[in-house]
């Protein structure tokens, strides 16, 4: 009787064994196997899922949007909306959270440094400021120093400038532009504006006008330059022509050229991440490319 029931001990604990090895092995099996870790921006692991508000630079915009589309593509759970505004709607909307990033084609002023002191700034892009004149414009090269005076309304006529003799229809961006900030400070010095300038709130509509109106200059980010509008070269102090391209803004030939940036308000975590990875990445950047605009890596 006691045999028979040592028996019985000894099978019930090799049963009981065995269970614990095939869980065992189930729990490894699932802990190694399936849906592993995913890297940013990878095509395994959990699907990425939300949304993302992207505002400000009506210059850093279509970079925005082509690489929100690319990127919803790949993750067809994720919305990003992207608008523009002026690149001050761009740093104010992500200073007060109303945005979760913010799109900027300057550096930030010193009062929203100590206004918003947690934006950490993301370079997306390089761009060059190309001065455009109606396509029928026979000037071809401009110095800086010309192009000053007439923003300031001290040349007036482009027969002054070896062209016809017509008035210079005067452009510019308005007050909360980035372009106009950047204009203002590096080729302006700072000095005011003529009062009579046409002021637009877009690289766009600052194109349109330029391209409608006999006798206008204008200033658009690189990537809003094509065969509707004329180009002016900048000639430079040694006397070298510089056309406004990509090229001559990689090789430092082009003197009117600046950052393209995106803020966030501290280091950048989750959805916001992995989309300015994605622009950062080599697929991003050719986007940047595609776009006009100059690749930072």
């Amino acid at each position: 009787m006691k045999t028979e029931t040592k028996n019985r001990t000894l099978e019930i604990g090799m049963c009981l064994g065995i269970a614990a090895v095939i869980a065992a092995a189930v729990l490894i099996s699932g802990c190694i196997g399936g849906n592993g870790g995913t890297e940013p921006g990878g095509g395994t692991g959990t699907e990425l899922t939300g949304s993302l508000t992207v505002t400000g630079s009506t210059t850093v915009l279509p970079i925005a949007q082509q690489a929100a589309d690319a990127f919803m593509d790949k993750h067809p759970k994720v919305n990003i909306q992207v608008s523009g505004g002026g690149s001050g709607v761009g740093v104010q909307a992500i200073g007060t959270n109303t945005a979760d990033i913010g799109m900027a084609s300057r550096e930030l002023k010193d009062e929203e440094k100590t206004s918003y002191p947690n934006l950490v700034q993301h370079v997306v892009a390089g761009d060059g400021i190309a001065i455009i004149a109606d396509k029928n414009n026979p000037v071809s090269f401009l110095t800086e120093e010309q192009i000053k005076k007439m923003y300031k309304g001290e040349i007036t006529n482009w027969k002054e400038l070896g062209g016809n003799d017509q008035e210079i229809v005067v452009v510019n961006r308005d007050s909360a532009s980035g372009t106009r900030e950047f204009f203002h400070e590096h080729v302006m010095k700072k000095e005011d504006f003529t009062k009579t300038a046409l002021e637009k709130n877009s690289n766009g509509a600052v194109k349109t006008t330029v391209q409608g109106t006999p006798g206008a200059i204008g200033y658009v980010g690189l990537g809003y330059v094509n065969s509707d509008i004329k180009a002016i070269k900048i000639k430079t102090p040694d006397g070298y022509l510089a056309e406004p391209t990509v090229a001559n803004v990689l090789n430092n030939k082009y003197p009117i050229a600046r950052n393209l940036n995106m803020f966030t308000d501290g280091q950048p975590t989750g959805l916001a991440k992995e989309y300015l990875d994605f622009i950062k990445s080599g697929e991003g950047q050719k986007i940047v490319e595609d776009e006009g605009f100059v690749p930072v890596n």
